[in-house]
């Protein structure tokens, strides 16, 4: 008796195998795209949660002009460039109101790094004096893989001054 035995791999088989690993290829490639969204998002986050963050180190250490609503400002306004921008700097010997002008300035154009970014700052006006910062930036891009997701987003710090 010639029995020959068979060997090897069938095209058939060859062919599932191919299918069956391009699916998990394409299923990893999808995480990673998610992920560098997220991570995306997560970027911008942290970064508008550190501009909100400075908006209100500038004004606790300016405080007689940050209780007077020397650094309100509203979503989306630019202040006028402050005199001497940004060669003469007001660090030392500047008086408070100077020192807001040129706090909200610098704070206003720090946010320009986000995209589409803006912000607002408020104060309450009654004791105890709390300050509100709201950064606001357009996350569209990281967005779009999250259904249902908006396209703006916004980080809102409030802390109490005094």
């Amino acid at each position: 008796m010639n029995r020959r035995t068979d060997r090897g791999f069938t095209l058939v088989e060859v062919l599932v195998s191919l299918v069956v690993l391009s699916v998990g290829l394409l299923g990893m490639a999808k995480m990673v795209m998610v992920s560098s969204h997220s991570n995306d998002s997560a970027y911008l986050r942290s970064q508008a949660t550190a501009l909100a963050y400075q908006a209100l180190d500038r004004m606790r250490a300016n405080l007689p002009l940050s209780t007077t609503n020397g650094y309100a400002t509203a979503l989306g306004a630019m202040p006028a460039t402050p005199a001497g921008w940004p060669n003469a700097g007001c660090m030392v010997g500047c008086a408070n109101a100077a020192l807001a002008a040129w706090d909200v300035y610098a704070w206003k154009q720090a946010l320009l790094a986000l995209p589409s970014g803006t912000g607002s700052i408020t104060t309450s006006g009654t004791f105890p004096m709390t300050a509100t910062v709201t950064v606001r930036w357009d996350d569209s891009v990281a967005q779009s893989v999250f259904q249902g997701a908006g396209a703006q987003m916004a980080v809102t710090l409030e802390t109490v001054l005094q």
